[in-house]
């Protein structure tokens, strides 16, 4: 589809620009051009040299380099002479993006079939964008790999070349475990039996998994090359460097050329989806299922293979995969909407949609097995580069036992270990309809019989399977029930359609396949279009209306029930996508509670945007004066209304005696939803709370806050703050900005000294409020991670990287002593890192600093063994993570690789102040409550 001849692609302003000729493709702000098509190069002197790629396009008569922007977020870059061929960004799908493209195509090459595409991977600097992943490079892994062969034997692709990883040290690193754990899944029998598996057992399934791992787990070094990225100019390979501008922004040169690599997302704008997906308009039931994914990880039409059971008008997922957001968006469903998830395993066709999930403002319910639980957190957490135990802030965890049925509200749900690479259930799902059971069975990345028969051994040391084990599992996935969603995708580690041709299950739906189906499989199940529902047990209940009578009893929770009643008796609508139900400047005659999908709520004017989460009630502020709207309000998909006449709505209020909490109410929502902590995602009902608990605190100009404990996090309303660490101000404060955040993550104290600018005006909003608020607490952290950055390592020219503060202390002095030990050698690494020594001496350096480390960490955990601390075990899990760390780190350096400071400064950040900030803090804060100790000495014994 490109112009014939030398083509480029040219980035420019929104500004005035020249009309393009008739065959250049127009993408927006992107202009594909020739040099033969346009009269001048006059556009490019007016770009400014960090945005444009006016050295390259100067000497564009040789055309070394070529960038293809593919989706938000994804751009492709190719430099033939050296055959790099580099995906940079990889959110969610890239590789479908990708195909869609023709980027990647099928091919042959010395009679193989095999496929093109990138070799190298330029990952984000930043994790999560907008609420999603921003680096999933697993299925572009695999697809170099596998796809491409380039680890496949006698592959003419298999050229003894790795795919590279190339990004900042803590992207390549989570990415490098994140690939691992997405290969393996848990990778011992120590850590199979921590999730309560017996002995025996767990010997088993590592057998299992030795055999799919083709005899031994294999760290992902030996699989992919690294290579990372600092701010000085660097060598990707054969002559290609890289240099980082600024925060995700990167600067590609190869001999007199370069281009410019921006990943950030802007404004509002999100990453894409591959396919489009029609709307869907659903009935709430009693028990059903809705189809929302039939494909795989390479169909470039359909979403991955999911579903959504309806139960008691209750929904529950069934994994999240890529952009489940669009997903549910098609379905008309919210997040908010959203009981639970039922996870089957951590492959990201299954798994990279749970960021989605955390952005809710409630924990929603989480149900696996405790080892396939075990095996996503540890994906998760590396993805995340957070602990572990951060998981169950972010989700309601309910625990199932494996093979039995366990009791949810009625609900029975089985989970039954499946064989595969990672740990993995399949599901069945049953109820009574007072006469018999109603079952699904749900049985996503099954293998086929034939593959499990082969791997059948009657050696017990061997890795493989007994012959017992292997007609147990056929007997499992072989048990009739009356609707059965089956994995067929075949090849390794898939199911087969035929292995099921005498299954006597009612209903049989063929999924997880990107193919066409053959005339065999048709004989033998069914498709399933988007949204398509199976009832299983039909509903004789007004499901959404009980919803709107909960919605309101939510929002005015001491009103008594039957005046609410006065309320309910009016119709529930159902409006069609893409309607304005309200304009700016209409006037209100009817108030809607939304009881179902989702409602976007604009003002172009203020670059407002954003959605109106299921429970709004659409517009409140005219039930108390009469107002024009002040937004357009727009359904995004089928919306499910409680339409109230607004005369019926303000008696209901009078009569209530809430208009004055109600006018209370608005103004501070009005407030939260102006603030980016509270702006998105949070449901009216919970903002009331919020609302209704918030208190306020006015401080002087010139005030020092020193020690005051705040019991919750504050926002600024009017005025300035500074936060100070020593004398240095390390941030300032505005309006609708947050502060004392470690309050609500940690419990602890904040770090910070607070000094008020201006007279300020503050809201302070208890802790126990908003800790249960996923969304929120995502946004803390991001907070939290940003300020520690500004709080340590300056690197200024006489400035020390490592500077102990009376801020870090955990007034303990035992272990303040240490820490500031810690500090000193941290210094001293930089110091001869900075000096030119050898690496010999900054291995010596390193080593010194992990030796003292390892010492101050027994202690430590001695010393809370002694006290009774209650987190210990949460504790030595980070100790060892940060020991695992340090050994990488100092590997990094034994194997002569570049290092820079600003590399080396983001390691010790984490190793030595958040650590301290977010965990001994913790220690310090339980010591205090046992009597204010502070001066609790190291028993000789323990003192090596």
């Amino acid at each position: 589809g490109e112009p014939r001849g030398t083509s480029a692609i040219v980035r420019v302003s929104t500004g005035k620009m020249p009309v393009p000729h008739p065959e250049i493709q127009v993408d927006a702000s992107i202009r594909r051009v020739s040099p033969n098509q346009h009269r001048s190069y006059n556009i490019l002197e007016s770009i400014s040299d960090e945005n444009s790629d006016v050295d390259y396009y100067r000497k564009m008569e040789t055309n070394l380099i070529t960038k293809t922007d593919v989706a938000n977020g994804i751009i492709y870059v190719t430099i033939p002479e050296v055959d790099l061929r580099i995906l940079c960004g990889c959110p969610a799908d890239s590789v479908k993006h990708l195909m869609k493209k023709g980027l990647i195509v099928p091919c042959e090459k010395a009679g193989m079939k095999t496929e093109t595409g990138p070799n190298s991977i330029l990952l984000s600097d930043v994790m999560v964008q907008h609420g999603s992943f921003s680096n999933l490079a697993e299925f572009p892994v695999l697809q170099m790999l596998y796809r491409q062969g380039m680890l496949i034997p006698d592959h003419p692709n298999n050229t003894g070349e790795k795919p590279l990883i190339i990004g900042s040290i803590e992207q390549v690193r989570s990415q490098m475990e994140y690939i691992y754990r997405g290969n393996y899944g848990l990778i011992s029998m120590d850590e199979i039996m921590a999730a309560g598996v017996p002995e025996a057992e767990a010997a088993e399934m590592m057998r299992l998994k030795l055999r799919f791992a083709f005899g031994r787990i294999k760290p992902t070094e030996e699989l992919l090359k690294t290579c990372v990225v600092g701010n000085d100019q660097i060598e990707i390979r054969d002559g290609v460097f890289i240099r980082r501008l600024r925060v995700n922004v990167f600067r590609i040169y190869y001999k007199n050329q370069s281009v410019i690599i921006d990943l950030n997302l802007n404004g509002e704008s999100r990453f894409q989806s591959a396919y489009p997906l029609g709307y869907s308009d659903i009935d709430l039931g009693y028990f059903a299922v809705i189809h929302s994914g039939e494909g795989d990880g390479w169909d470039t039409e359909r979403p991955t293979m999911s579903s959504i059971v309806m139960f008691q008008g209750k929904l529950y997922m069934i994994d999240a995969g890529p952009n489940v957001r669009h997903s549910l968006d098609a379905l008309g469903i919210s997040i908010g909407e959203i009981e639970g998830i039922f996870h089957t395993h951590a492959h990201d066709d299954h798994f990279c949609g749970i960021t989605t999930l955390m952005q809710s403002d409630k924990r929603i319910k989480y149900y696996s097995t405790p080892l396939v639980r075990s095996s996503v957190m540890k994906k998760l957490s590396a993805l995340l580069s957070t602990e572990e135990s951060e998981f169950f802030n972010f989700f309601d965890v309910h625990d199932l036992v494996e093979g039995r049925w366990n009791d949810i509200e009625s609900l029975e749900v089985k989970p039954v270990y499946s064989p595969h690479p990672v740990e993995t259930n399949v599901f069945l799902f049953r109820t009574s309809d007072g006469s018999r059971y109603h079952t699904y069975a749900h049985f996503a990345d099954i293998a086929s019989f034939e593959v499990l028969q082969k791997m059948v051994t009657a050696d017990p040391k061997a890795p493989g399977i007994t012959a017992d084990y292997f007609e147990s599992v056929v007997e499992k996935y072989l048990t009739a029930v009356d609707l059965k969603k089956l994995d067929i995708g075949g090849g390794m580690i898939h199911g087969k359609a035929e292995d099921f041709k005498d299954d006597e299950s009612d209903k049989i739906m063929l999924s997880h396949t990107a193919l066409e189906l053959t005339p065999s499989q048709k004989e033998i199940g069914s498709g399933a279009p988007f949204g398509m529902v199976d009832v299983l047990i039909p509903s004789h209940q007004d499901y959404l209306r009980k919803r709107a009578f909960h919605c309101l009893g939510s929002y005015y929770p001491n009103t008594e029930k039957h005046q609410l009643d006065s309320l309910m008796n009016h119709p529930i609508v159902s409006i069609n996508p893409e309607t304005i139900i309200y304009k700016i400047e209409d006037r209100i005659e009817h108030i809607h509670v939304v009881i179902g999908g989702s409602v976007e709520r604009i003002d172009a004017s203020r670059g407002v945007s954003n959605l109106v989460p299921t429970g709004a009630i659409i517009y409140e502020p005219a039930l108390v004066q009469d107002v024009p709207c002040e937004f357009t309000y727009r359904a995004m998909n089928y919306v499910k209304a409680l339409k109230v006449p607004l005369a019926a709505f303000r008696t209901f209020a009078a009569k209530s005696g809430i208009v004055d909490s109600i006018k209370k109410i608005l103004e501070r929502r009005a407030f939260l939803k102006s603030t980016w902590l509270f702006g998105d995602s949070i449901s009216y009902p919970v903002q009331n709370a919020i609302a209704r608990g918030m208190t306020v605190s006015k401080i002087g100009r010139g005030t020092l806050i020193r020690d005051t404990y705040f019991t919750g996090v504050g926002m600024v309303k009017s005025g300035k703050l500074q936060l100070i660490a020593g004398n240095s101000v390390v941030d300032e404060i505005g309006p609708r900005m947050a502060f004392a955040e470690s309050t609500a993550l940690f419990g602890t104290k904040d770090v910070y000294r607070i000094r008020a600018e201006e007279d300020t005006v503050a809201y302070v909003i208890p802790a126990e409020l908003i800790k249960e608020i996923p969304v929120v607490r995502w946004k803390l952290l991001e907070t939290y991670n940003r300020r520690t950055k500004l709080l340590s390592g300056s690197g200024k020219p006489g400035v020390p990287f490592f500077e102990w503060r009376s801020e870090y202390t955990v007034h303990n002095d035992a272990i303040d002593e240490h820490h500031r030990e810690l500090f000193n050698l941290a210094e001293n690494f930089f110091g001869t890192l900075s000096d030119g020594s050898d690496r010999e001496k900054i291995a010596l350096s390193i080593d010194t600093l992990i030796e003292y480390a390892n010492s101050h960490f027994r202690k430590e955990e001695k010393l809370m063994e002694i006290e009774g601390f209650p987190d210990l075990a949460e504790h030595k899990v980070v100790h060892a993570s940060l020991r695992e760390e340090a050994a990488e780190f100092r590997s990094r350096i034994l194997r002569n690789e570049a290092l820079e400071d600003e590399i080396a400064l983001d390691f010790f950040r984490n190793w030595l102040v958040n650590h301290n900030f977010g965990h001994d803090r913790k220690f310090a804060e339980f010591m205090k409550s046992k009597g204010g100790v502070s001066t609790l000495e190291i028993p000789e014994e323990y003192a090596d």
